[in-house]
């Protein structure tokens, strides 16, 4: 699915349609350039997904959680950012484990040194169509759900 010509409103509009479809266990991973709006689509995402608690970036930190729903049930939304992380090792594989639960949604950003060990994660590319507007792409289990 791509939608284009995406103001930040509606890139915001999307998260939230994309949340929607979120159930527990699922991954998606954000692709895009700096300045793109993956983290703009995840605070989206999460509000979507009733996360009351403002969320930020967790560049530095890596990794954040919150309380939120999807389908109908309680899950912890986790954040990631992945952007200085150049290769995951065997420890850090295991460490990203914790966050990738049947009781979690996992948004990661900056995603490459873990994509071989998500399976089947939906995927979001945000583009520059101008300073202004964004192409958004969405592949995988939720651009499916979509779908219907």
């Amino acid at each position: 699915m791509v939608r284009e010509g995406l103001d930040e409103g509606a890139v915001r509009e999307l998260a939230a349609e994309v949340a929607r479809r979120l159930r527990p266990g699922d991954v998606v991973v954000l692709a895009g350039e700096v300045g793109s709006g993956k983290s703009t689509f995840v605070r989206a995402a999460a509000r979507a997904l009733g996360v009351k608690e403002r969320v930020t970036s967790p560049t530095y930190q890596l990794a954040r959680s919150y309380e939120g729903f999807a389908g109908g049930r309680r899950v912890v939304v986790n954040h990631l950012d992945l952007y200085r992380v150049e290769e995951l090792g065997a420890w850090d594989a295991l460490s990203l484990e914790d966050y990738l639960t049947p009781e979690a949604v996992t948004f990661i950003e900056w995603a490459d040194p873990a994509l071989g060990v998500l399976e089947e994660p939906t995927v979001i590319r945000l583009e520059h169509e101008s300073p202004r507007t964004r192409r958004v792409s969405v592949e995988g289990p939720v651009a499916r759900r979509m779908e219907c």
